[in-house]
């Protein structure tokens, strides 16, 4: 077999019993590196080092690797003003995760004869994100549907070393501010107690609605 030394120095052709008699002498493994290669390359190493480092490394890179993800949001042509704030605010937020936006407008019966409108929604949308994104992909009909692909000017990469830098400023604001106060302590329970309250409400408020809505869709009726 061909020996590589600790170091990456090339010991030469040697027997296996004389490669055995070095690891043993460097206490070392006999690791086989190249088994196809004539003769086999083996090298002496610490394996368990060998293997840890390889785990970090791999680990490293997967940490730094960025996926392609494309996200999807369905409209509707004759959507609700505040429906379309709220869509345009998940967008954006994907745009700013470094995220692509499959943009898609459902046409429904009649409104199939007016694609014009899907058309104008569409780009009123890559208007109000043009800071954040671009359209990577123009407005095309597709059976039903029209669909357009807005891509993020930011990287994804980029996008996840903001998120880390600005979750360690966190972490290290709160490690910064100390042990609380008893005073603090007393204004955190009191504004627990008040955070409670108003979600109790809310809850309430949700109930109530919820409960009304069959009303509302029978005066419809």
């Amino acid at each position: 077999m061909r020996l590589v030394g600790p170091s990456g120095e090339q010991v030469g052709i040697v027997p296996l019993a004389k490669a055995l008699e070095l690891a043993q002498e460097y206490d070392l493994d006999l690791v086989e590196v190249a088994a196809t290669a004539r003769p086999p390359v083996c090298k002496l190493m610490d394996y368990g080092k060998f293997k840890y480092e390889s785990a970090m490394k791999a680990r490293e890179a997967r940490k730094n690797q960025a996926h392609t993800v494309i996200k999807e949001m369905k409209l509707r042509p004759k959507i609700d003003p505040h429906d379309y704030d709220t869509k345009k605010g998940h967008v954006v937020r994907f745009l700013k995760q470094g995220d692509k936006v499959k943009i898609t407008i459902m046409f429904r019966g009649r409104e199939q004869s007016r694609p014009e409108l899907g058309f104008r929604l569409l780009q009123r949308l890559a208007d109000d994100v043009q800071d954040l994104g671009f359209v990577e992909s123009a407005p095309k009909q597709d059976g039903r549907n029209m669909i357009m692909v807005l891509g993020p000017h930011k990287k994804k990469t980029e996008a996840m070393a903001e998120a880390r830098a600005a979750a360690d400023a966190r972490k290290a604001e709160r490690q910064g501010r100390g042990p609380a106060t008893d005073e603090e302590d007393v204004e955190g329970e009191v504004g627990e107690v008040e955070e409670t309250e108003t979600a109790d409400a809310e809850d309430d408020t949700t109930e109530t609605a919820e409960v009304e809505q069959p009303a509302e869709a029978a005066q419809d009726a």
